[in-house]
C-alpha cells in the first residue's frame, strides 16, 4: 500500500479463482464463499443477494461487482489514486453467467423467518 493511501478494511467474498485487489497491492480478508457455507451466508445477508464477487470496503458493500467497478468506487471515494499497472487477473468483469448459474444451484441459502 502506498504511504499516501488511507488504511482500508476490505473484505472480499470470492470463489478461490476470482481476484480483484492485485492492481493496488491492497491487503484484504479473503472470504471463501465457495468452500465455506458460513461465509456465503454472511455475504448474502450483507449484500441482500447471492451473486459474487462482493467486496465490502470500510463497511460499504459492493455487490456482484467487477474489479473495475471496485476500482472506480475507491477512486471516487479518494481511497486510492489511479495507477497504470497491469495484473494477471481480469478486472473488467465479475463472474461469468455460467459461474453465476453454477453458484446459484450449488449452495442454496435459506434464511430463518
Amino acid at each position: 500500500m502506498s504511504l499516501n493511501q488511507p488504511k482500508m478494511k476490505i473484505i472480499a467474498y470470492l470463489k478461490p479463482h476470482c481476484g480483484v485487489m492485485a492492481k493496488y497491492n491492497l491487503d484484504f480478508e479473503d472470504r471463501d464463499i465457495w468452500n465455506d457455507m458460513s461465509q456465503r451466508i454472511e455475504m448474502v445477508q450483507k449484500s441482500g443477494q447471492e451473486l459474487s464477487p462482493c467486496v465490502e470496503i470500510n463497511g460499504h458493500m459492493l455487490a456482484d461487482v467487477s474489479g473495475d467497478e471496485v476500482e472506480n468506487w475507491m477512486l471516487a471515494q479518494g481511497l486510492v489514486q489511479r495507477i497504470q499497472t497491469s495484473v494477471d487477473v481480469p478486472t473488467d468483469r465479475g463472474c461469468s453467467d455460467e459461474e453465476h448459474a453454477a453458484q446459484r444451484g450449488e449452495i442454496p441459502v435459506q434464511f430463518k423467518g
